[in-house]
């Protein structure tokens, strides 16, 4: 996304740089040169948003199960160009194909959405990073209407203004108390929110680059990952200043899309690179993470999302290559589906949760330029 979103830059820095992909890239046919598995997926509905699709989430919140968000980022071009956004709330029911538009707000363009986790004692808010330089905070409400669908509506309830420099990737700490956000200019802010008001606690500049990526530690939310366009994978100890618990210069060959610890175990924890590779590390100790495997996906590896019953699988968006299913196991990772039904960059993907000791297999993703938003199923039998 760094290549089809952000303008051209720092050229006279491309020698200290990693490689990166080439700016503004017309949009290309998918490749189908990964690894030869199942793709014979059962699609639920699919239809076309108001702008470029860039992410997508399923609320996690009990009662909000059906309520998916879908961003987009539209760059106007002309002599004074604008990066205009919107959020869409759907309400989908796979097992009546059904995806209904239920609420619309149009914003500045829009990078990255996260619900809080559930869990946390508030109830689901919706965070969004903005090509304003604005985080917002949207609560999803139930408003009187002919839909009758819970959370049919979301209302703004803080704003701020994190830089002049665009905000590209957000995360909530487990108690939905603050937010890490990564911008544009290489920096990091960590924004408290309190009583409803979204305050900056803390800003450093941490990469050379675009930052990608930014999120918690979800087992010890004191520690904050962050990766970026000039390939170094950081963590930092919030305890005090931001102080480097680590930094890999050398595991990337291209820049970090995206960092996500898993859920049920402590010590794994997920990257993706431009370089198409989903790699993972032992990060049992802080200080020294161990690079443990890899695996080529195809495609710039934008996006990995965790199943959020079965511990070892991901979901993951593949840029140039669509969507593929992983199995993650101790230093083993294979492909068990790839979805290929996209015409264009392949960058929003979310499982829904499903009710409380019902496992659900339904999956959303979203592509950039044909702005196609699309439900399905993997064919095969996910084991837990």
């Amino acid at each position: 996304m760094a290549a089809e979103l952000l303008p051209a830059s720092d050229d006279h820095n491309a020698d200290q740089r990693c490689q990166r992909p080439p700016e503004q890239p017309p949009p290309a046919p998918l490749r189908s040169d990964s690894p030869p598995v199942s793709h014979h997926c059962m699609d639920i509905a699919h239809c076309h948003l108001d702008g470029n699709a860039d992410a997508v989430e399923f609320c996690p919140h009990e009662s909000f199960d059906n309520i998916l968000a879908a961003c987009t980022y539209t760059l106007q071009e002309g002599d004074q160009p604008r990066r205009t956004g919107s959020i869409s709330l759907f309400d989908v029911d796979a097992d009546s194909s059904r995806l209904s538009l239920i609420h619309r707000v149009q914003t500045a363009g829009i990078f990255d959405i996260k619900w809080s986790p559930f869990g946390a004692t508030v109830g689901p808010l919706l965070a969004q990073a903005g090509a304003d330089g604005y985080v917002r905070v949207h609560k999803l409400e139930s408003c009187s209407d002919e839909s009758q669908v819970p959370g049919n509506s979301l209302l703004e309830v803080s704003d701020e203004q994190v830089s002049s420099s665009m905000c590209l990737c957000i995360d909530w700490n487990p108690s939905a108390t603050s937010l890490a956000v990564g911008l544009s200019d290489g920096s990091v802010s960590i924004i408290s929110f309190l009583e409803s008001q979204l305050s900056i606690s803390r800003d450093w500049k941490a990469h050379d680059f675009e930052l990608w990526a930014a999120s918690f530690d979800i087992q010890q939310p004191q520690l904050v990952y962050t990766g970026s366009d000039d390939c170094k994978f950081s963590c930092w100890d919030m305890r005090d200043e931001p102080n480097f618990a680590f930094q890999n210069r050398k595991a990337h060959t291209m820049g970090i899309c995206c960092i996500t610890k898993s859920p049920s175990d402590p010590y794994t924890l997920l990257t993706g690179s431009y370089d198409e590779h989903l790699r993972v590390w032992d990060v049992r100790s802080i200080a020294k993470p161990v690079h443990e495997t890899s695996i080529s996906l195809g495609g710039g590896v934008w996006r990995i999302k965790y199943h959020p019953s079965v511990p070892d699988l991901v979901l993951t968006a593949c840029m140039h290559n669509g969507f593929a299913v992983v199995k993650v196991k101790d230093d083993k990772a294979e492909v068990l589906e790839t979805y290929n039904k996209h015409g264009s960059l392949a960058y929003g993907a979310d499982w829904q949760r499903g009710c409380l000791g019902r496992k659900n297999n339904v999956i959303a993703t979203c592509s950039f330029y044909d702005r196609l938003l699309r439900v399905w199923k993997p064919e095969g039998d996910i084991q837990e």
